[in-house]
């Protein structure tokens, strides 16, 4: 049997009050994220979208399979293309698919079938899930594919808040357009995608409130 390689942990030895103070600056740092749909359309350093990237990958997946791919589109037509296929879809849900408790939940983001930072944010990453893997033709397994890909995602949201962007995850399903338009392989299933720019100067948010601690824990 196949001997494991497993090499030494690198891990920084804190104290107990660097540790409180290290999760108290980035809670605060964090809990100023916000979804955004006015963005500019200043330019990003394409090493910046990389380095975001890389910690996306990073993330932890299912027997290490990172069943995920990441499509980034900074080209003008076809990211109108992409508004324009997801206006058509939004449309449908809007005026059909969603329920009526859906819309009227939704009335406090301000949202419509109207999708223009698809068009002015800079880039659009578009995140897919590999179902299976495919080599030389012949399928293999992945696991955990969903919860795998979910957790790259909450690491790439991380990594362009702590860069100074802002992003908004938008999924006009169904979702296939992507895979058609981006022309990727059939175990690539589209999952979100993400527009990731600056925000206007003008941006407002809706002034939400976040549940409380009490609220999303249970101590045992």
């Amino acid at each position: 049997m196949k001997k494991e390689k497993f090499i030494p942990l690198e891990n920084e030895r804190l104290t107990q009050k660097e540790v409180i103070e290290k999760s108290t600056n980035y809670y605060k740092q964090i809990s100023k994220r916000r979804s955004v749909r006015d963005f500019s359309e200043k330019d990003i350093p394409k090493e910046v979208i990389k380095n975001i990237l890389k910690t996306a990958g990073s993330a932890p997946s299912g027997a290490n399979k990172q069943p995920w791919v990441f499509c980034v589109i900074s080209d003008k037509k076809l990211k109108s293309e992409i508004r324009e296929l997801a206006e058509k879809e939004e449309y449908e849900n809007y005026h059909g698919r969603m329920s009526e408790s859906w819309k009227k939940d939704l009335k406090a983001m301000g949202t419509t079938h109207i999708k223009e930072f698809l068009e002015i944010a800079p880039y659009i990453i578009v995140v897919f899930k590999k179902v299976y893997d495919l080599e030389e033709e012949e399928k293999t397994q992945n696991y955990y594919v969903t919860e795998s890909v979910g957790i790259a995602v909450g690491f790439l949201i991380t990594a362009i808040h702590q860069a100074g962007l802002v992003t908004l995850t938008h999924t006009p399903s169904p979702m296939k357009f992507l895979q058609n338009v981006l022309g990727r392989p059939k175990n690539e299933k589209a999952y979100l995608l993400l527009p990731v720019g600056y925000p206007s100067k003008d941006c407002k948010v809706p002034d939400l409130k976040r549940k409380s601690l009490e609220e999303i824990s249970h101590w045992y």
